[in-house]
Parts: C-alpha cells; structure tokens; sequence
C-alpha cells in the first residue's frame, strides 16, 4: 500500500527540553493513526511537525513523496522559502483544539475562503463544493451563520469542513474534541467516523478512548516523546508490553 506519510527520527526541543526524541512513524494511504497518551508526551508537537508549523531539530518528514519543509539536495537538506512551504501545507488538512473560524464570515463563508483566495478556484466552483462539505458535516442549514451563532460542536464541524474544502491529501486532528461540552463531542466524532469510512487518511491525536478503538487502523501510544507502543488497537490497548504504555492505560482506562 501506498506510504502518504513518513516520518524518520524526528527531534524536537523547546529551550533545552526534548520534546520529540527521534520518533519514526509510517502512515499509509487512507489509514486512520490514533494517537494516545499522557499530557506533554509530545503528540501535539508532532502533528505540528509534520506540516512544518514547527521546524524539526533532526529528522525527516515526507507527505505523499516530497519532503515538507525543505528541499533535498545531494544529501543536504534546504530549508524552503515561506512561499514554498505555504504551497506544501495545502495539502496537509489541520483541524485545532480550538475552531479558529474568522468571526466576521458566516459558516459557508469560512468554508470557502481558503479555496478562493489560496486555491484561486472560481467563487461560485468553491460555493458549490461548499455547500457540500457543510450538507456532509450535517450543516447544510447553517451556511449563513456566523460562528458566534454556533454551538462549539458546529464549530467545529465548520473547521472540519473547511479542512476538507482544500482538498489535503491527510488530516491532522489535534484533540478535536477536548474543548468541547461533553454533550457535543459524538457529533464531531460522527464527521471523523463518516471520513475514516470514506478512506481519508487521518493522524487523530485523542483522549477519546472508545473512538480509536473503534475507528483506527492503528493506535500509537506516545510517552516522553517517543513512541512506545503501536499496532493495532485491540492489541496495544488491551495488551501492552510497555511498562509505561500499561502505567498510561490504567489510569485512563479504570
């Protein structure tokens, strides 16, 4: 199966602390990754990483062949202009802990917005692929809304389907529902199940449990900054063999 993302030892430091110590991750075309575990493990960092919002100490990354970030010359690696990087991150679909949307722009208009001005794809081409992605994300009746007219669930799913809407070849999920009203989370999970079945390729990092159980391909379990555990979900949730992936586990699922 086709590899759409990878990742060889990929380090990161915020002033004198390791963050990522050399993690190694595959990810193949359509698969859905769940990433577990505790809180400044380092899974964040590394979905910023992959689409180069934050710039690797060491290490390599690759979304769909090309190196992200940087250019491969002989065996140096060169650091892109921001132009470049910018061209790069279309392709890499990034949905935050927060919505993010634009205040003054209705749900439709959020949706659009990247297409048209990034993309240059013709207003009414962007509107129509709009109105689908929100119909997609059961919102197709709150186009004219504006964020501050929606629950956090809607928002949410605004900012899903204005990731989509640039058509990436992966999405990144940054706990997608941890600010989030308990009572709001399955209707986000929903979108993120109704994706996965669709065959978009998906690096989730989460707290939700029960969803990568049910949902991912694989699961990795990330603790100080590595990755200690991975396969599937069964498998590693149930029957970990890592002393501090079981630690993790016990508390989170007694």
């Amino acid at each position: 199966m086709k590899t759409m993302v990878k990742a060889i030892n990929i380090h990161k430091s915020f002033n004198g602390r390791e963050v990522l110590a050399g993690v190694d991750l595959e990810v193949a075309d359509g698969e859905v990754l769940c990433i577990l575990g505790p809180s400044g493990g380092g899974k964040s960092t590394l979905l910023r990483c992959l689409n180069h919002l934050e710039t690797v100490d060491d290490g390599v990354v690759w979304i769909d062949g090309s190196v992200i970030g940087y250019e491969l010359r002989g065996e140096t690696l060169r650091e892109l202009p921001p132009r470049k990087v910018r061209q790069q991150q279309r392709e890499i679909g990034m949905v935050f802990q927060h919505f993010n949307l634009f205040p003054h722009l209705t749900a439709l208009q959020n949706v659009i917005e990247g297409p048209v001005t990034v993309r240059k794809e013709s207003r009414a081409a962007a509107t129509a692929r709009g109105v689908e992605l929100l119909e997609a994300v059961g919102l197709g009746d709150r186009g004219a809304a504006y964020p501050s007219q929606l629950s956090g669930g809607q928002k949410q799913r605004v900012a899903i389907a204005r990731a989509l809407a640039m058509q990436p070849k992966v999405m990144l999920f940054d706990e997608p529902t941890s600010a989030l009203d308990p009572e709001l989370v399955g209707e986000v999970l929903d979108v993120m199940r109704r994706l996965a079945l669709a065959g978009t390729t998906m690096i989730v990092v989460t707290h939700e449990i029960a969803f990568a159980r049910d949902v991912a391909d694989r699961v990795a379990i990330m603790v100080d900054g590595s990755i200690r555990e991975i396969g599937n979900p069964d498998d590693v949730l149930s029957n970990p063999q890592d002393p501090r992936v079981r630690s993790f586990l016990n508390r989170v699922l007694n």
